[in-house]
């Protein structure tokens, strides 16, 4: 049996460091902004349903690494630990209502702020999966993926994200470790900005 060891992707260090200062920057804005709107949601999610306003996940971040990520807890307590593609494949359906207008307009996802400022994410990045989607992790690790931080959002996400199949998504993911640069970073963060206004692709 040959083993194939993962491209290597030679990421610009400079650029990964100024990458990481402007995301610090940026999460501190958008606290300041979206901080009246966090604490509302978190005495909204509160009053719906009971347990924490804030969920944590394991999720697999770079270079492999796992980290906890946090959002906005958008399904009852009770739910499975898996993905939502694999919720939808188990006929399982968690989500509370005000969950689903979370997950519409992405405001679940605002307490990752708090990952970026902590160094384990940035705003434009592949998205973390969770350790237990195996067919993910193992293609991003086979076309060397984990050279850059997780995102909020990211390429895949923005052209298409849960329309996409699995291999689709790691070869989004590649394509922008390929091209990543400053000028990649903002044209996604405003793509973004249109996916969540359009809710496109979002389950």
């Amino acid at each position: 049996m040959v083993t194939v060891s993962p491209p290597v992707r030679r990421i610009p260090p400079g650029y990964l460091r100024a990458k990481a200062i402007l995301d610090i920057l940026l999460a501190l804005v958008s606290l300041l902004v979206f901080g009246p709107l966090m604490l509302l949601t978190a005495l909204l999610i509160r009053l719906e349903s009971k347990g924490p306003a804030i969920f944590r996940q394991q999720r697999v971040g770079k270079d492999g690494l796992l980290f906890t990520l946090f959002k906005f807890r958008s399904m009852r307590t009770d739910a499975p630990n898996v993905s939502t593609e694999e919720l939808q494949r188990l006929g399982i359906d968690p989500i509370t209502r005000f969950g689903r207008l979370l997950r519409k307009t992405s405001v679940d996802e605002l307490p990752q702020l708090f990952n970026i400022l902590r160094g384990e994410m940035s705003f434009i990045g592949p998205r973390p999966a969770l350790p237990t989607q195996t067919d993910v992790n193992t293609l991003r690790a086979a076309y060397g993926v984990h050279a850059v931080p997780p995102g909020l959002s990211g390429l895949a996400q923005v052209m298409g994200r849960d329309d996409l199949d699995t291999e689709t998504k790691v070869r989004y993911d590649a394509e922008y470790c390929d091209q990543i640069s400053f000028a990649v970073d903002m044209k996604l963060l405003v793509m973004t900005f249109t996916a969540i206004f359009t809710a496109r692709g979002n389950k």
